[in-house]
C-alpha cells in the first residue's frame, strides 16, 4: 500500500487533532471491479466519531491524483474511474480503502488506531515502534519548530522535553551561545551531547535550517544511547530532515519578518539621583561633593547631561526569513529540496547576520532490492559583531561599558567626539563601524545504498563527508575619542580555521516476525578520520584605517601561528531486539570503539546495554481496561557508556616538547628544545554507568503519561595533577574524578476535539542533582573556571563557595559590637574595612569565635535543580492559537558590582534598586548602605548577600494563526495559506534584585542580551 504522511497544509491543525505522534494503520483492501473506465469527480465527506476531519488524504492508490480534505472534512477528487481503489488516511487513524463504482459520492468515517499504537520513533541506526522501546528517548515533531521566530533550533527546542536543559545565553546574530545538557552535567570537562543530522555528526544543531526539520529524537539513557558507545555519555540528538513522498510536485514556501528588542535591562539611575547620591557618598566619606546645588538642579530640571546609555546603543533588531521546499515523487524517486535565506540585524549596530543554505533529499528504487538514498546539505553563515578597542575580539565590552558609563558624562560633543572614561566610549567604538567578521561554511553529503538481501534482511551501506570552513576577521581602527584621549594603534587580526570529517558505515539488519515472536537484530562497522588546521596572523601599525590588507600593516609587528590535527576511529557494534506478543520487551546493545586519542594499549573501549519492558495492557488480567487505558508499560535499564571528547587534547597520552629553547654551548647560545609537560600512556576513557526505571501510559487515547528515573555514576573522569614546581613541567591528565547524577522527568498531556473546536495541552518536569564523589584524593579545591565557586566531595558541581550573611547591621553600634568580636583574630579575612550601619553581617559558621575562610559556605549552584515547559494550543476551525511557557528553579547566580553598580564616578552606573539603600530611617531596605566607591566591605568581599535565585517563569512563544478555507483557495489555485502573528520571549518572571536575565550565565551582565521579538508569517502550499 502507500504510505502517504503529508505535511498539509492544516499542519498545526493536524497536530492538535491527532493523538500525540505519527500512526499509520491499514484497512482491509477490496479487490477491484472490471467496470467502464470512464474518468469522473467523486466528492464526499471524510468525518471521526466526534465531526469533520480536516487534512485527510483522499487518493487513488497506485497513482499520484489526489488531494485533502477542507475545513469542513470535504474532497473534490477529480479523473476518477470505476474500479479505482479510493484511499483515504490521516495519522492517528485507520487507513480506509474503497472501491469506486460509480457512486456521485462517498461518505468515510474514520477510526482512531487505539490498538497499534504505531508512532515510529527514530534512534540509533534505525527506527522503533514508540510502543516497543525500552529506553527513554523523547522525539518532537517539526510543528514544535515551525513558524517561531528564533534563527537557530536550539532555542525552539527549549522547554520541549524533560531531562534536556537548553539555555539561551544571548541573542548575538549567529552566535546564540546556548548550551544544552541531557540529564544534568556528567563530567568536570565538556558536557556537550553528540549530534547527528540525518546519520552525520556537525557538533551543533544550528547547522540546519529548522524548516527542513522532519523530527528530533534525544536518546537520554544508556539503553538508547550505548549504541553511539564513547560519544554519547553526555546523551545524543538526532535530527531527521524532512523526504519526499509519493505524489504529485509540491512546492512551500514560508516567510516571516520580525522585530526585535532585549528582553530585559537593568534599570539604571538618572544623572539627577546619581549625582546627589554620589555627592552624599563622598562627604560621608570624608571628600569634597563633586556636584555644585546648582549642576544637581539642572539634572533634575532636564538642562543638564542625563544620557541613557541604552537608548544610544541598542536599536530595534529586524529579521525575515524565507524557506522555498519542492517535494514528491512516485513509487521509484522521491524527492525533497529547500533552499532558505535569513537576514537579521541586531540589537546593536553592525551586528548582523546572513545566511542561505540549501539541502536536497533523494530516494531511488534501483531494482527490486536495491534503494539508494542522497542526502546533501550547504550553509553559508556570516555574521558579524561590532568591535571595541579595549579588550577587543567581540561586543561584549561594548555592553559593559554600555552598563557602567555614568549618565551626566556627554556621549556625543557638537565636535563629532566623543565623552569617555579611561577604558573608552562605547558609543564611539559603535559610530566607527568597526566589526569582527566571520564568514563560515558547511558542506555535508551522505551517500546510502540499501540492499534487501532476503526478505527481514537487509545491508546498508553509507558514506558521509563533512567539510567546515571559517574565516575570521577584526580590524581595529586608531581615532581620537577627544582631544584629551585616543585609542591605541590600529590592528587587523585574520584567522582561518577547517576541518573535514569522512566517515563509513556497514550495517546488516533483521527483522522477522515468528508467529508471537518479533525479532530485529543489528550489526554494524563504522570508521572514522577527523581533520583539523588553524592558522592566525597580525600585524599592527597601519598608515591608515582604510588601508586593511594584511601587508599594509607593519612586518616587524607581525605574529603568526597554526597547527594541524588529526583524530581516527574505528567502531563494531551491535543490537538485538526481541518481544513476545507485544507484552514483553528485550533490548542489548554493545559496541567497541578505538580512538587514536589514546595510547595503543588503551585505545579500545567497550560499552553495553541492557534493557527491558512490560506491557501490562496486553496482559488477559488488564481485560477489563482495555476500553479507557489503551497502554500501560513499565520499563528498566542498564548501560555503560564512555566519553572520548572530554578534553580538547588531541593527544592526551604523549609527551609535549617546546621548540623555543636555548642552551649555552662552546660559549654560544645554540636553539633546542625542552619537555613541556609529563603525560601518562594509561589515560581513557571517561566512563558513565547510568540504570533507569520507567513507565508509559495512555489513557482514553487523549492523556498520556511518561514517568523516568534515572541514576547516572560517571568514573575515571579526566583531571589535571599538578606537577611539583621543581619539575618546570606543566600539569598532566589522568582518570582520578567520579560523580553521580539522579533524577526524574515527567512528561503529562492531553489532547482532544469536540466538533470545530480542537485543545491540546502538554506539561514536562525534570529534576536533576549531581554530586561530588572523588576529586582525585582531594577533599575540595578551587574551580578553575570561577574563584567564586568551589569543588568539594559530596557537593554539586558548579557550587558557590563564599561568605554567609544575616542582613544587614541596623546601626553603627551593632557594626561596632560585631568588630570587637571578630576584628583582629587569626585569619579575619576584611582587614582594616569598617563596618557600619548598613553593611551586610557575615555570619560566623563554624562557631569558632571567628570569622575566617572556614566560615564560607556552599550556597547554591548556578545549574537549576528544576526545569520545566508547558505547551497549550487551541483552535477553531481555521483560527489557532498556541502559548508556551518555559522556566527553571533552584538555579543560583553571583552579581558582581558591573550588574547593579556602585557609586565610583564617571565609570559606574548604579541600578535603580540602589534608591532602596538603607539609611537609619529605612532599615528594611533591599540594598546595603551607600559608600563610596568600595570603601563599604559589602562590595569589597563575596557574599552571598548578592547571590540570587534564578527561578523564573518566561512565556518563551505565542502564536496565533489562521488558516483560509481550503473551498477558497481553490478558486486560486492555492492548497493551502495560513498568516499567523508570533511573539518570543513576551515576558518573564523572577524575583532577582534587578532585572538581570535569569538565563544568563555572565555575573556582570556584560552579555549581549537575549530577543524579545514579534514576527508575521505566511505559509502557502501550491
Amino acid at each position: 500500500m502507500l504510505k502517504i504522511e503529508r505535511r498539509v497544509s492544516f499542519l498545526l491543525l493536524s497536530a492538535a487533532l491527532c493523538s500525540g505522534g505519527t500512526v499509520y494503520a491499514i484497512g482491509g483492501a477490496i479487490s477491484k471491479v472490471d467496470i467502464s473506465q470512464q474518468q469522473k469527480s467523486l466528492k464526499g465527506t471524510v468525518r471521526d466519531a466526534l465531526g469533520p476531519v480536516v487534512g485527510a488524504s483522499v487518493i487513488v492508490k497506485g497513482t499520484t491524483n489526489g488531494i485533502v480534505t477542507d475545513m469542513d472534512g470535504n474532497f473534490m477528487l477529480e479523473g476518477v474511474k470505476n474500479g479505482d481503489i479510493i484511499q483515504v488516511s490521516y495519522l492517528g487513524y485507520q487507513t480506509m480503502e474503497v472501491t469506486y463504482t460509480g457512486q456521485p459520492s462517498l461518505n468515510v468515517l474514520l477510526k482512531e488506531d487505539t490498538e497499534k499504537l504505531e508512532e515510529v520513533v527514530v534512534v540509533g541506526y534505525g527506527t522503533q515502534k514508540k510502543v516497543n522501546m525500552t529506553g527513554a528517548v523523547a522525539q518532537v515533531s517539526s510543528e514544535v519548530l515551525e513558524n517561531r521566530p528564533v534563527q537557530n533550533v536550539s532555542t525552539a527546542l527549549q522547554g520541549t522535553m524533560p531531562g534536556v536543559t537548553i539555555t539561551s545565553g544571548e541573542g548575538r546574530p549567529g552566535q546564540d551561545g546556548a548550551t544544552i545538557r541531557i540529564r544534568g552535567v556528567g563530567t568536570l570537562n565538556t558536557a556537550d551531547p553528540y549530534i547527528l543530522v540525518d546519520g552525520i555528526e556537525t557538533g551543533t544543531l544550528n547547522e540546519v535550517d529548522p524548516n527542513d526539520i522532519e523530527s528530533i529524537s534525544v536518546l537520554k539513557d544508556a539503553a538508547s544511547a550505548a549504541i553511539y558507545g564513547s560519544k554519547a555519555s553526555n546523551g545524543v540528538i538526532l535530527i531527521t530532515t524532512k523526504r519526499g513522498k509519493t505524489g504529485k510536485p509540491r512546492v512551500s514556501y514560508s516567510g516571516n519578518v520580525g522585530f526585535s528588542s532585549p528582553t530585559m535591562l537593568v534599570d539604571r539611575m538618572g544623572s539627577y539621583d546619581y549625582a546627589r547620591l554620589f555627592n552624599q557618598a563622598l562627604v560621608e566619606s570624608g571628600r569634597s561633593a563633586k556636584f555644585t546645588d546648582a549642576e544637581i538642579q539642572a539634572f533634575k530640571d532636564g538642562t543638564g547631561t542625563n544620557t541613557d546609555w541604552y537608548d544610544l546603543g541598542y536599536q530595534t533588531g529586524v529579521q525575515h526569513t524565507h524557506n522555498v521546499n519542492v517535494s514528491g515523487g512516485t513509487d521509484d524517486v522521491k524527492y525533497m529540496g529547500s533552499a532558505s535565506y535569513l537576514h537579521q540585524t541586531g540589537l546593536l549596530p553592525n551586528s548582523e547576520r546572513q545566511q542561505f543554505s540549501g539541502r536536497t533529499n533523494l530516494d531511488v528504487h534501483l531494482s527490486k532490492k536495491l534503494t539508494a538514498r542522497l542526502n546533501l546539505a550547504y550553509v553559508k553563515n556570516d555574521y558579524s559583531d561590532p568591535n571595541s578597542n579595549y579588550y577587543s575580539g567581540n561586543s561584549d565590552q561594548i555592553i559593559r561599558q554600555l552598563n557602567r558609563m555614568a549618565p551626566w558624562i556627554v556621549a556625543r560633543y557638537d565636535d563629532g567626539t566623543w565623552g569617555t572614561i579611561g577604558d573608552g566610549s562605547p558609543i564611539a567604538w559603535l559610530d566607527m563601524d568597526q566589526t569582527v567578521d566571520r564568514k563560515n561554511q558547511n558542506f555535508s553529503g551522505s551517500l546510502a545504498l540499501d540492499y534487501q538481501i532476503i526478505d527481514g534482511l537487509k545491508a546498508t551501506l553509507t558514506g558521509a563527508y563533512v567539510n567546515d570552513q571559517q574565516h575570521y576577521r577584526a580590524f581595529l581602527k586608531k581615532f581620537n575619542y577627544n582631544a584629551n584621549k585616543s585609542t591605541e594603534t590600529n590592528q587587523l587580526n585574520e584567522n582561518f580555521y577547517g576541518w573535514h570529517r569522512a566517515t563509513f558505515d556497514a550495517l546488516l539488519s533483521y527483522d522477522k516476525q515468528f508467529g508471537e515472536h518479533g525479532l530485529k537484530a543489528l550489526a554494524g562497522w563504522h570508521t572514522e578520520k577527523y581533520s583539523y588546521r588553524e592558522n592566525t596572523m597580525e600585524r599592527k601599525n597601519f598608515p591608515s584605517n582604510d588601508l586593511t590588507d594584511m601587508n599594509a600593516g607593519d612586518a616587524s609587528t607581525q605574529k603568526n601561528a597554526g597547527y594541524t590535527r588529526d583524530l581516527a576511529m574505528i567502531s563494531w557494534f551491535g543490537r538485538v531486539n526481541y518481544d513476545f506478543a507485544g507484552k514483553y520487551l528485550l533490548e542489548a546493545n554493545i559496541r567497541a570503539d578505538a580512538s587514536s586519542r589514546f595510547a595503543s594499549d588503551n585505545r579500545w573501549g567497550y560499552f553495553p546495554s541492557f534493557s527491558a519492558a512490560w506491557r501490562l495492557t496486553e496482559e488477559g488480567f488488564m481485560e477489563n481496561t482495555k476500553d479507557w487505558l489503551n497502554n500501560l508499560k513499565i520499563r528498566a535499564s542498564w548501560g555503560l557508556l564512555g566519553n572520548q571528547d572530554a578534553l580538547s587534547d588531541y593527544y592526551p597520552w604523549m609527551n609535549t616538547y617546546n621548540l623555543d629553547a636555548t642552551y649555552p654551548l662552546g660559549g654560544t647560545l645554540n636553539s633546542g628544545y625542552y619537555q613541556k609537560a609529563y603525560r601518562l600512556s594509561t589515560i581513557s576513557w571517561e566512563k558513565a554507568r547510568t540504570w533507569g526505571l520507567g513507565f508509559d501510559a495512555t489513557i482514553n487515547n487523549k492523556i498520556n503519561v511518561t514517568v523516568d528515573y534515572y541514576d547516572r555514576k560517571t568514573t575515571d573522569i579526566i583531571m589535571d595533577v599538578s606537577v611539583p614546581a621543581e619539575f618546570g613541567l606543566d600539569a598532566y591528565k589522568d582518570n582520578i574524578g567520579s560523580m553521580l547524577n539522579r533524577g526524574v522527568e515527567v512528561v503529562l498531556s492531553y489532547n482532544n476535539n469536540w466538533g470545530d473546536w480542537r485543545f491540546g495541552a502538554t506539561a514536562n518536569f525534570s529534576y536533576n542533582k549531581n554530586e561530588l564523589l572523588d576529586l582525585g584524593g582531594v577533599e575540595s579545591m578551587p574551580d578553575p573556571n570561577n574563584s567564586n565557586r568551589y569543588r568539594k566531595i559530596g557537593e554539586r558541581i558548579n557550587s558557590y563557595y563564599m561568605y554567609q550573611t544575616d542582613g544587614l547591621f541596623d546601626s553603627d553600634e551593632a557594626a561596632k559590637a560585631w568588630m570587637d568580636k571578630y576584628a583582629g583574630k587569626d585569619g579575619y579575612p576584611f582587614g582594616t574595612a569598617e563596618f557600619k550601619g548598613g553593611d551586610v553581617v557575615v555570619k560566623d559558621m563554624n562557631g569558632d569565635g571567628k570569622i575566617t575562610a572556614d566560615d564560607r559556605a556552599f550556597c547554591g549552584s548556578i545549574d537549576p535543580s528544576w526545569t520545566y515547559g508547558l505547551n497549550l494550543n487551541a483552535g477553531w476551525k481555521g483560527v489557532d492559537l498556541s502559548v508556551m511557557f518555559t522556566g527553571a528553579a533552584g538555579g543560583h547566580i553571583f552579581l558582581t558590582d558591573d550588574g547593579y553598580g556602585y557609586f565610583k564616578g564617571d565609570d559606574s552606573w548604579p541600578a535603580a534598586v540602589w534608591l532602596d539603600a538603607w539609611t537609619p530611617e529605612n532599615k528594611d531596605a533591599k540594598m546595603p548602605r551607600i559608600a563610596y566607591d568600595k570603601t563599604s566591605p559589602s562590595l569589597n568581599y563575596a557574599t552571598d548577600y548578592f547571590l540570587q535565585n534564578t527561578s523564573y517563569l518566561r512565556m518563551k512563544n505565542v502564536q496565533f494563526g489562521y488558516t483560509f478555507p481550503k473551498k477558497w483557495m481553490d478558486r486560486l489555485g492555492v492548497q493551502n495559506l495560513r498568516i499567523y502573528y508570533s511573539a518570543e520571549n513576551l515576558f518573564t518572571i523572577h524575583n532577582m534584585l534587578v532585572d538581570f536575565d535569569p538565563e544568563t550565565k555572565v555575573e556582570r551582565g556584560s552579555n549581549y542580551p537575549l530577543s524579545k521579538t514579534h514576527s508575521f508569517g505566511i505559509n502557502l502550499t501550491f
